[in-house]
């Protein structure tokens, strides 16, 4: 997974947690058979979890990000192996 797995999730997880709120704290419809406090807070918590994970995504996909440069040449003593690392190994 990467970053933009981690951003959609968190786009995904805010409307899910504002739906909910909206259907917990401002609905107020009475409904036989299907609650929609309920169903509310499910959402709500489903959406912050969402958003928790897509942060958490986010921060180790940054990590995860190497560059590996290496030469080899030819000098008149022998050869000659240059590594170069960048960023974060895991």
């Amino acid at each position: 997974m990467n970053r933009g797995t981690g951003s959609g999730l968190i786009g995904l997880g805010v409307v899910m947690a504002v739906v909910g709120a909206i259907l917990r704290y401002a609905v107020t419809a009475d409904t036989s058979g299907f609650s929609l406090f309920t169903a509310g807070g499910i959402l709500l918590l489903v959406g912050i979890l969402a958003v928790i994970v897509g942060i958490i995504l986010v921060v180790m996909g940054g990590r995860r990000s190497t560059v590996e440069r290496e030469e080899i040449a030819a000098t008149p003593t022998g050869t000659e192996r240059v590594t170069e690392r960048e960023g974060w190994a895991g």
